[in-house]
């Protein structure tokens, strides 16, 4: 999932005097006090990238094969429009809560997802969008660790005969959950910020290396690399579109980083128009070169070579190091859970050293039941796009047209009611479907 919801602790770009998502006044290039971070246009388009590109981009190409070149390019362009437009939507809402408490000289609370719900439906607002966030966020963890024990399953097997590969379930219990058990003793994520970095960096090389691989290829016939392979594809290449984008939830705390705030979708859209042509191209040119052959993880058809190999490893080492970001957030709500109860209070005050075994205690306990999550999964494809077209859609599409209705819609222009609407129906309608899809046993696997 382009899954990094809550990873702007480890954002490289954003300096120590403007986090994410922290208020300030700052002073604009014409003087002026505005309520922004000091991030530069630059730094912005670098922190959106970073947000939103992620592990997801690696099944892409099975996308494009399930859905046929044409119908996933159209679908990743879809995904991509929906996703800057319902951004936008939400710093539209932020920007008229802003100017309506100014006007009351009351200081703005507005900073994150969670405070935008609460403004637009109480606490219940607050309760559904933090959960929605908590479980993508599970989800993308969950993704990272399939995606993790299929590419280190396809490395090691290489050397077992083809009929007897390594389960990925070995990889996740013997050697990313100790590793995982160990990281979460770290208590500072700001140790492992250089991890999402090579992450990132691992990312683009893998992309490149499959790009090399796919032009190597490209003389093999085209004639069996379907345009269009039914409607029953679209589905599941728009999820895993949908899923690539993922980040949603960082919209705020980018906007406020700006100096110039009014900037912000100049900069987005160029994010997004860059982000979505590399995604079309490299979902093209890798189903091009592999067609029915194409895997739901693109570094599985890989020859297993040594470029291939270190690219592999590499990815999976950085992303093993930043799997604790990713779940910084679950941990940070079960630990407050457990805080706030009363037998835990009364075990502290009995046991010296009850308090530190509880909080290690429960975020092993949580690693040790996304290991097990992990080891059911049947595919990443699958699942990455079950991810994408229920808790991103909801995320994305459905609680922004919600939230704008609710703050601006008595101002707006009848054609804007009615795209929101339309917003609104379409990603419920999708987030139903996937539901469905999933319940049914009807997704597609590699």
């Amino acid at each position: 999932m382009g899954e990094k919801a809550e990873e702007a602790v480890a954002v490289p770009l954003l300096g120590p005097s403007s986090p994410a998502g922290s208020p300030g006044r700052w002073r604009g290039p014409d003087g002026q006090a505005t309520s922004g971070g000091g991030a530069t246009w630059a730094q912005t388009l670098g922190n959106i990238v970073v947000s939103i590109v992620g592990t997801g981009v690696l099944g892409l190409p099975f996308a494009f094969r399930v859905a046929g070149w044409l119908a996933g390019s159209l679908g990743v362009a879809a995904a991509g429009l929906g996703n800057y437009y319902c951004m936008l939507l939400l710093v539209q809402c932020r920007h008229k809560l802003e100017e309506e408490e100014e006007e009351i000289d009351k200081p703005n609370q507005i900073q994150t997802y969670g405070d935008l719900g609460e403004k637009a439906f109480g606490s219940v607002g607050r309760y559904l969008t933090e959960l929605l966030i908590l479980v993508a966020q599970t989800g993308g963890s969950v993704a990272y660790l399939v995606f993790i024990g299929q590419n280190l399953s396809s490395v090691f097997s290489s050397t077992k005969t083809k009929d007897q590969p390594i389960s990925p379930s070995v990889f996740i219990f013997l050697v990313l959950l100790p590793v995982e058990i160990v990281l979460s003793f770290i208590r500072s994520l700001a140790s492992l910020a250089p991890f999402s970095a090579f992450a990132d960096a691992c990312n683009v090389l893998s992309m490149a290396i499959v790009m090399k691989e796919d032009f190597q290829l490209f003389n093999r016939p085209l004639k069996t690399r379907n345009a269009f392979n039914g409607a029953l594809g679209l589905p599941f290449a728009a999820g895993v579109a949908v899923f690539c984008f993922e980040g949603f939830s960082m919209t705020l705390a980018l906007e406020r980083s700006m100096t110039e705030r009014k900037k912000f979708h100049w900069v987005l859209c160029q994010a997004f128009l860059g982000i979505s042509l590399a995604y079309i191209c490299f979902g093209i040119f890798g189903y091009f070169a592999y067609g029915d052959e194409t895997k739901d993880i693109i570094t599985l058809n890989l020859p297993n070579n040594w470029s291939a190999i270190a690219v592999k490893v590499g990815l999976c080492i950085a992303l093993a190091f930043t799997f604790p970001i990713m779940m910084h957030p679950i941990q940070e709500i079960l630990e407050a859970k457990l805080k706030s109860s009363r037998w835990f209070h009364k075990a502290c005050n009995r046991v010296q050293a009850a308090e530190w075994i509880g909080l290690h205690g429960i975020r092993i306990l949580a690693l040790v039941a996304l290991a097990v999550l992990a080891s059911f999964i049947p595919g990443f494809g699958a699942f990455i796009s079950f991810v994408g077209s229920t808790l991103c859609a909801l995320l994305s599409f459905v609680l922004p047209a919600s939230f704008h209705l609710t703050f601006l819609g008595s101002s707006m222009a009848l054609w804007q009611r009615m795209l929101d609407y339309c917003i609104l129906l379409v990603g419920l309608v999708f987030a139903l479907y996937g539901t469905y899809d999933a319940i049914s046993g009807h997704s597609i696997s590699s």
